[in-house]
């Protein structure tokens, strides 16, 4: 019988999803396999992660929103809480991103040798902690700044880190649908956290924004630390036919051996580099964006401060939407045999950044609230088509 198992996993592919689905709960029932529960919480950890990222883009506006003061002696004058210069506020938006980018290297490299379950918490978790401290140290704009750093170092090692997870917890066959649905929480965090910001900022002030996300996270931190095992062995949960088809679709992978990186080839592969001039460009605009767009649709389309929010998240659920569209058509293309692999790549992506820029060109003529929304939900959400390209 143990045989006859063995033949089963290793023979094809179809044999093996046969071998799992016969051994293990229906789909729906997906709080019964452990991966899959991994995969939830890795979910709401990319939620988080969004959501502690574009706070301060809302926190900001009503921060530096001017508003009327009445004074002892009855004089009404227009004045803000912090009276930041443009280019502060821009330092504080983009201070983030300073750390972002010095982690996603080592992310990897530690994830790999410390474990990825554990340096994902900490990630999020410190950047949740220093969130939580933020409305006792925004005066400061130095030490702000600090902060925003840090956080960003911290959060920087997320992503590297979880491919960590799935090498552990992930059978081949359901690598690609495991990491979408961990993935796809960084949007949903977007497309939720800046209305929420919004409405927080509206009726409660500025502060509650950064105790309400910085809390939401440590919690986060506390469920996924007691729930999340490092491997599928140390888990006590999990069933013995689960466990079994994970391990024998890993068995061939050497999850604890490291890797020889051939870093001379990586910097002599034109596809290398056609891909990360391409990453760079979508990002350039996706993260402008991000952190710009509440102040746009406040100071130049004149919302008001609870409609900044919710005007501001359209273009991210537009690219939800629209990044489930954009793989469905590639494999569409590549299945019918219209077009090969390379020709899929190089046509989604020219298409997503010429659709982007005619978008975001005519955004900057079309200056009604309504026209302007309309091109950049356009252009940030036909942008998910080069997911299917240089991603």
């Amino acid at each position: 019988m143990a045989q006859s198992e063995k033949m089963v996993y290793t023979v094809t592919p179809t044999s093996t999803t046969t071998k799992e689905d016969n051994c293990e709960d229906p789909p729906w029932k997906f709080w019964k396999k452990r991966r899959y529960v991994v995969a939830l919480l890795a979910f709401f950890g990319f939620f988080n992660a969004y959501a502690l990222r574009v706070n301060l883009s809302i926190a900001i506006v009503a921060m530096t929103e001017f508003k009327n003061v009445t004074l002892e002696n009855q004089t009404v004058i227009t004045s803000r809480e912090f009276d930041w210069s443009t280019k502060t506020q821009g330092y504080l938006l983009s201070s983030f991103f300073y750390g972002y980018i010095t982690t996603q290297l080592a992310g990897g490299y530690l994830a790999s040798r410390i474990g990825g379950k554990r340096i994902f918490c900490l990630g999020i978790g410190v950047t949740a902690a220093l969130t939580l401290i933020t409305p006792f140290i925004a005066a400061n704009v130095t030490l702000f700044l600090i902060v925003r750093i840090v956080e960003g170092i911290f959060e920087g090692v997320t992503y590297p880190c979880m491919h960590a997870v799935w090498g552990k917890w992930a059978p081949p066959l359901e690598r690609s649908r495991l990491a979408t649905i961990a993935f796809s929480g960084s949007y949903f965090g977007t497309v939720v956290s800046m209305p929420l910001c919004s409405y927080l900022a509206a009726s409660l002030g500025w502060p509650s924004i950064f105790y309400c996300f910085g809390t939401v996270g440590l919690i986060w931190c506390v469920i996924w630390t007691i729930v999340v095992k490092d491997s599928p062995h140390e888990d006590p949960k999990i069933s013995e036919s689960e466990l079994r088809y994970i391990t024998e679709c890993l068995k061939d992978t050497d999850t604890n051996k490291p890797a020889k990186i051939p870093w001379k080839s990586f910097v002599t592969s034109m596809p290398v580099w056609a891909i990360t001039v391409s990453h760079f460009s979508e990002n350039w605009g996706f993260y402008t964006l991000l952190t710009q767009l509440p102040k746009y649709m406040k100071n130049v389309l004149n919302f008001e401060l609870k409609d900044t929010g919710f005007m501001s998240a359209l273009p991210y659920l537009a690219m939800c939407i629209m990044t489930q569209f954009s793989g469905q058509f590639a494999d569409w293309f590549l299945v019918k045999g219209i077009l090969n692999t390379t020709q899929v790549r190089k046509v989604f992506n020219c298409s997503a950044f010429i659709a982007q820029t005619v978008f975001m060109m005519a955004a900057a003529y079309w200056l009604s609230p309504v026209g302007t929304t309309f091109c950049l939900t356009m252009a940030v959400g036909l942008g998910a088509f080069a997911w299917a390209g240089f991603r």
